[in-house]
């Protein structure tokens, strides 16, 4: 089998027609260099060079070889040194996990200044640590913190829930939270899964008991309790962060803004990858754009 080596000790004598500078050009002994080219004239079956006293002079076998390989090896070499640049100049990969609703709106604008390939794995906080204990992500974004072994919460950000209607909805004023808490019962709710879990938070800090109401309709995330909201099909409890352009643009409204409900939000990740650069830079740029 011939060695790629061989090749291109032959391309080089065949450049310089001579063994010395041929090897020092490529860095080896004048041994070694001629033993690739006997290497390679024994697997031809014939001489590529003639010798004389003080130059290598190609066969007429070893021109058609020379006209024949030199392409495609420098071809291989250009191939090489490009996969070896382009490694050496790529970003480091992070791999996060994150609630859809999240990462569409905090995370997705600015993953083109973290200096990193952003991998993202979107799903509800069970998945998400799962995920994150599987090794498949790095760090996640999460409204909980789950007991789990080996993983390390840290603070980020608070966010905040309004109760939003569409535009023109009425907001009645009321007397007491017994009226106001009656009138709420009333009114179409929509929610993103039937255990209500922001609106029972809602009910427990602001009438100090769990929700009497039922959702009328149970969409699958937030953007489509946001759409169903735009279009009249009732209220709900949105974080505040998805509804700067909607409200600018008037599509819904903040009914009762100082009746709100806030959630605590984490990152969390594996303990053996607190000192990991690419994890350390991800939390540092993230809380910038808090």
């Amino acid at each position: 089998m011939v060695d790629f080596e061989w090749y291109r000790s032959f391309i080089s004598i065949y450049k310089h027609s001579s063994v010395s500078e041929a090897a020092r050009t490529r860095m080896m002994t004048q041994p070694a260099m001629s033993q690739h080219l006997a290497s390679l004239e024994a697997e031809v079956g014939e001489p590529l060079f003639t010798r004389a006293p003080r130059k290598m002079i190609p066969t007429e076998r070893g021109k058609a070889l020379y006209t024949q390989v030199v392409p495609l090896i420098e071809a291989l070499e250009e191939t090489s040194q490009t996969l070896k640049n382009s490694t050496a100049t790529s970003l480091p990969i992070l791999r996060i996990g994150s609630a859809h609703e999240f990462f569409r709106e905090k995370i997705a604008p600015h993953i083109g200044s973290y200096q990193m390939r952003v991998i993202a794995s979107l799903g509800v906080a069970s998945k998400l640590l799962d995920w994150l204990l599987e090794e498949k992500v790095d760090v996640i974004v999460m409204s909980q913190k789950l007991v789990a072994p080996g993983i390390e919460y840290i603070p980020y950000m608070q966010e905040e829930f309004a109760l939003v209607a569409p535009p023109d909805y009425v907001e009645p004023a009321f007397a007491d939270k017994a009226s106001f808490e009656a009138w709420l019962c009333s009114q179409p709710w929509i929610s993103y899964g039937l255990d209500l879990p922001i609106i029972r938070r809602f009910w427990r800090e602001h009438f100090q008991k769990r929700p009497q109401t039922h959702p009328t309709h149970v969409v699958p995330d937030l953007h489509s309790v946001l759409k169903a909201i735009e279009h009249g099909a009732g209220i709900s409890l949105l974080p505040t962060f998805m509804l700067d352009d909607h409200l600018y643009r008037s599509k819904v409204k903040i009914m009762y803004p100082s009746c709100t409900v806030h959630n605590d939000l984490y990152l969390a990740y594996q303990m053996k990858k607190r000192n990991s650069p690419n994890v350390k830079a991800f939390i540092e740029a993230v809380k910038r754009t808090v």
